[in-house]
């Protein structure tokens, strides 16, 4: 739970930095042990014995999906979306909407963007958008 905790908080302060420090590594353990691994299945990818990516999924919704900055361009986000496009019929995803690249990432992988927000309702108060995938 740890290093899954680590590779989210890694990736998520290097693609959105305006976020930095919104939580501690502390509550990002919490986060996972009492929420994320009790809700979700997740997997993960290793590199020899290192963590380097993650996806946490459920009942057609993608929680958490990150990979570590020096680990991108290699296939590991792609490899663990697609487990869960192997498990689901359809999923929905949500992303900030200044996340250009996760943005990029889903729509080339088949995800169609059915709504936008002001970012009211997430805790971050950061405008996001919702997007869907169906086989």
């Amino acid at each position: 739970m740890d290093a899954a905790a680590q590779v989210r908080r890694t990736a998520f302060d290097h693609a959105m930095p305006w976020l930095v420090g919104l939580h501690t590594p502390d509550e990002d353990r919490w986060f996972y042990r009492e929420h994320v691994f009790k809700t979700c299945r997740v997997w993960g990818h290793f590199d020899d014995d290192v963590l380097s990516g993650i996806i946490a999924f459920r009942d057609g919704w993608v929680d958490q999906l990150y990979v570590l900055p020096a680990a991108r361009g290699r296939g590991i986000g792609t490899e663990l979306l697609d487990l869960a496009k192997d498990a689901c019929d359809r999923l929905e995803i949500w992303t900030f909407q200044r996340n250009a690249p996760a943005r990029r990432f889903y729509e080339a992988r088949g995800f169609v963007l059915v709504e936008q927000t002001d970012g009211a309702r997430n805790e971050e108060k950061e405008p996001d958008a919702r997007y869907l995938w169906t086989r």
